[in-house]
């Protein structure tokens, strides 16, 4: 599909909308195609296979009543590497 500038401004979200569904779009400046809009693929970053894992071991995992230290217990491991 080839739009001219004026109609590329005008009808940008749509042609986005015809981009995304895998067409490409060529903008033209007076009938000469200067630009091309194509869809381009996700970029996928550190700890996208970890978020994407997220909630899978959903009742896998059991966390001890003793996990978190008391106050006192802190205090009494930091009295103790004095």
């Amino acid at each position: 599909m080839r739009v001219n500038v004026g109609q590329a401004k005008t009808d940008l979200s749509k042609l986005l909308a015809r981009v995304e569904a895998g067409e490409n779009v060529e903008i033209a400046r007076d009938g000469v195609p200067v630009a091309q809009l194509v869809k381009i693929d996700p970029i996928v970053g550190p700890g996208a296979r970890f978020l994407a894992a997220r909630g899978s071991l959903a009742g896998q995992i059991a966390i001890g009543e003793d996990f978190e230290f008391t106050d006192e217990e802190i205090d009494e491991l930091l009295d103790d590497s004095a």
